[in-house]
């Protein structure tokens, strides 16, 4: 039986502010592509460039109408739709994360998409997660076709487990496995640590920690902070131990812990789906390393997964919005859901089509992103939880990761630095709305 999420709340990472400026359509659009230029769709990874390209040369090949994929990097990403928010002039079609969709739609920049989905015979919302749906709805008014969703998984280097006499990560691992695991590989040498992990991977490292152990980051009604709540103090003193065992602070902030991985620096991280496609491509990782399902935790028997999806929205004030919506309509339809499946783009967001995914390599066994997914004879308790967010959590994430370096730094004062971040989030949240 799949795992349906856990209705928490989705975190922020980057700042943004918008301006309430006009949200009208302009003219109808064109079709066929008559305007001419190619529709600017732009996204922010690199790895999903090639494979989302080729979805839209079929499109192109189908309509007539021109696609291109642009990449910017993550922070290039949101100063690109900032500016473009407040000067009027946003890409044609782009992606929407649930950190910053609320401002989005509340503030008028998305193209509503009612009108086209009820007349068109290759989207219905109901066909796709609900959750995700919801994400991207306000008002019961849509404003993004779902793209995806992703899950996180525990990476590890065969070759370092081999060597170090131990058995490979399954789904009897809890969470005290690995962090015995970690100190068995950690060389004292430096030349090998057991684990990485830094402040801003919250979503596919400490958050699954912490909701696994019954705590939270933000309470069910985004109304206040978890940070100080005694089962996620206790799931970040477990942090706090993991950290002896992973390279110094400001090795992982430099390097990354991908990177750390791919060079062969570290046995083990957990990452999520969508590193897939840049995995692959790395010789280094296709010849060591392979997936397992992530930890348990031993005490409350929860297995769980912090989970995102990202949706296919198009500017409010485009002057081109049929043909807009005609490549929204096609990345959201099933038969290109699959291809995306098939190509390894990411995992999609429409029912039934993420099998695809799995079987689209055999270099890494994918099932351990899938099974989190799926209640399994004597396995734990599985569940997916929603990032945490509230109205305008871009804020007090960054303030989160900022502070949170102090406890990288020196793990003996997380719980003070938690409790402090608890009250820093508190005075942000209350100031959301006024």
């Amino acid at each position: 039986m799949k795992k349906r999420f856990v209705a928490m709340a989705m975190a922020g990472v980057m700042a943004i502010s918008l301006a309430a400026c006009g949200g009208g359509s302009g003219d109808s659009g064109s079709s066929g592509g008559s305007s001419g230029d190619a529709l600017q769709v732009v996204i922010w990874d690199n790895n999903q460039q090639a494979g989302l390209q080729e979805i839209c040369d079929d499109f192109t090949a189908e309509t007539g109408i021109e696609a291109k994929v642009e990449v910017k990097d993550w922070d290039s990403y949101w100063t690109l739709l900032e500016s473009g928010a407040s000067g009027g002039d946003l890409p044609d079609v782009f992606w929407m994360h649930s950190n910053n969709s609320q401002m989005y739609m509340k503030n008028d920049m998305l193209l509503q998409l009612d009108d086209y989905i009820a007349a068109s015979d290759e989207i219905d919302l109901d066909n796709y997660m609900p959750e995700i749906t919801e994400l991207y709805t306000m008002d019961d008014k849509h404003y993004a076709i779902p793209k995806d969703y992703d899950t996180v998984a525990l990476w590890y280097n065969k070759t370092m487990f081999d060597e170090a006499g131990l058995s490979y990560p399954d789904e009897t691992w809890s969470w005290d496995d690995l962090l015995e695991a970690a100190k068995a590989l950690t060389k004292d040498d430096g030349s090998q640590y057991g684990f990485a992990m830094n402040p801003s991977n919250d979503q596919d490292t400490y958050y699954n920690m912490i909701y696994a152990n019954d705590g939270y980051v933000v309470n069910e009604d985004h109304s206040a902070s978890g940070y100080d709540d005694p089962k996620t103090l206790e799931a970040m003193d477990y942090v706090g131990d993991l950290l002896a065992y992973c390279p110094e602070p400001t090795v992982m902030s430099e390097t990354g812990t991908d990177v750390l991985m791919q060079s062969g620096q570290v046995a083990m991280i957990t990452q999520g789906s969508w590193m897939i496609a840049g995995f692959k491509d790395n010789d280094y990782m296709t010849e060591n390393c392979d997936i397992a399902i992530i930890p348990f935790n031993a005490n409350t028997g929860k297995r769980v997964s912090i989970i995102n999806g990202l949706g296919w929205s198009a500017a409010a004030n485009t002057d081109r919005p049929d043909d807009c919506w005609a490549l929204l309509e096609w990345f959201g339809s099933k038969a290109m859901q699959e291809k995306q499946a098939d190509l390894g783009v990411t995992m999609s967001a429409y029912e039934g089509t993420s099998e695809n995914w799995v079987n689209n390599t055999d270099l890494f066994n994918l099932a351990g992103y899938m099974d989190v997914t799926e209640d399994k004879a004597g396995d734990a308790d599985n569940e997916l939880v929603l990032r945490p967010y509230t109205y305008n959590s871009t804020k007090w994430s960054t303030m989160c990761q900022e502070q949170l370096v102090n406890a990288w730094a020196d793990p003996s004062k997380m719980e003070d630095v938690c409790i402090d971040i608890a009250s820093q989030m508190n005075e942000m949240i209350a100031s959301e709305n006024k």
